[in-house]
C-alpha cells in the first residue's frame, strides 16, 4: 500500500504528526518505525519522525505487508468478559505471559488468542497481534484485546489519551503512610538493575500517577485500592514500594520471604477496566472480581 503526500503552507510540522493526521487509523509508534525503517521518506530521501515539513516538500509512504506472526494459536482455556466483532475483554489468570518473548515462546495469552480468534489486529506490523496493552505475567485481571485494525486504533488512542479507566487492587505490606493519596513523579528503568524501573527526577524517564486509597488497613498487610492515570512499567509496584508498602509477593520489589505475612503470588489485580469502545462509542466498564487469594482483605 502506497500514498504520497505534498506539505502546503501552514502545514510546518513534525513528519510523524503530519502522517497521523493524514492516516488516522495507524498509531504514532507504528509510524516512527516505518520512517526509521525507510519505509517512509522525505523528498526522496530517508528522514527522521522529529523533522519539520516546509512547504513542498514530498512525503511518499510504502506500508509494508504484516509479517507473520510467530505465535501459533493454542487451546488454552480464556474467561471471556466480553466479546464482539472489534474486541474481547478477558480476565487474564496470574502466571499467564502477556505476549511472545525469549524464554517464553508459547503458551501466552496471544497463542490463546489466536486459537480462539478467527483474527486479530495486525495494525503493528506484525500479523494478528490484537495486543493494545499489557499486565505482568504476575498480575491478573482485566485486559482488552483487539481484533480489527480500527478496534486497535481506538483503543489504543484512548489508552495514550489517558481516556482509560485503570483500577487496581493491591495488597501491601503494612500500611501506606496516609489512608489516602496522590503519587506523581518520574518512572525510568533503573540503571543499576535493568529487571527493575526506578522513580527518577525529571527530565529522566516518564510522568507517572497513580491514586490510592486504604480500604482495608492492617498493621501486618493492607488492602489498597489503586487507579492509574497512566500505564508505566511496574508503575503500582514502584509507588507502592516509595511509600515503604511493597506489594506482597513481589519478587522485583519486596523480599517475599522476609515480609511478616506470606502470599502465594503477587498480589496485584486489575479489577476494573472502563473505556469507550473504539468503534460503536458506547462507555463500558468491566469489573472482575479478585481471585480467593484476597478474600481475607475483601469486605
Amino acid at each position: 500500500m502506497e500514498f504520497r503526500y505534498t506539505a502546503q503552507d501552514g502545514e510546518s510540522e513534525r513528519l510523524d504528526r503530519f502522517i497521523s493526521s493524514k492516516l488516522a487509523e495507524m498509531s504514532r509508534a507504528r509510524i516512527q518505525a516505518l520512517i526509521r525503517d525507510g519505509h517512509i521518506t522525505l523528498n526522496g530521501s530517508s528522514t527522521k519522525p522529529g523533522r519539520l515539513l516546509v512547504n513542498g516538500d514530498f512525503i511518499s509512504i510504502i506500508i509494508p505487508d504484516p509479517v507473520p506472526s510467530e505465535a501459533k494459536p493454542e487451546n488454552i482455556p480464556l474467561e471471556i468478559l466480553h466479546e464482539d466483532d472489534h474486541i474481547i475483554v478477558i480476565n487474564k489468570p496470574h502466571g499467564l505471559v502477556v505476549h511472545p518473548a525469549a524464554g517464553n515462546p508459547d503458551g501466552t495469552l496471544v497463542n490463546a488468542l489466536l486459537h480462539h480468534c478467527k483474527s486479530l489486529s495486525g495494525i503493528g506490523g506484525v500479523e494478528r497481534p490484537g495486543i493494545v496493552h499489557r499486565l505482568d505475567k504476575d498480575t491478573s485481571g482485566c485486559m482488552v484485546a483487539a481484533k480489527t485494525d480500527v478496534a486497535h486504533h481506538g483503543l489504543c488512542e484512548s489508552f495514550a489519551k489517558h481516556k482509560v479507566t485503570k483500577v487496581y487492587l493491591a495488597i501491601v505490606e503494612g500500611c501506606p503512610p496516609s489512608p489516602s493519596g496522590r503519587i506523581e513523579n518520574n518512572i525510568a528503568r533503573n540503571p543499576h538493575d535493568r529487571q527493575k524501573m526506578a522513580v527518577v527526577m525529571p527530565p529522566l524517564g516518564k510522568s507517572a500517577i497513580t491514586e490510592y486509597s486504604v480500604n482495608s488497613p492492617r498493621g501486618d498487610a493492607s488492602l489498597v485500592e489503586c487507579r492509574i492515570f497512566t500505564g508505566r512499567t511496574h508503575q503500582i509496584r514502584v509507588h507502592m514500594k516509595s511509600l515503604g508498602t511493597p506489594i506482597l509477593g513481589d519478587p522485583i520489589y519486596a523480599r517475599p520471604a522476609k515480609q511478616k505475612v506470606t502470599a502465594p503470588r503477587l498480589m496485584l489485580h486489575a479489577w476494573k477496566l472502563g473505556f469507550n469502545h473504539p468503534v460503536h462509542g458506547e462507555a463500558l466498564l468491566f469489573k472482575n472480581e479478585p481471585p480467593p487469594e484476597f478474600n481475607p482483605w475483601l469486605e
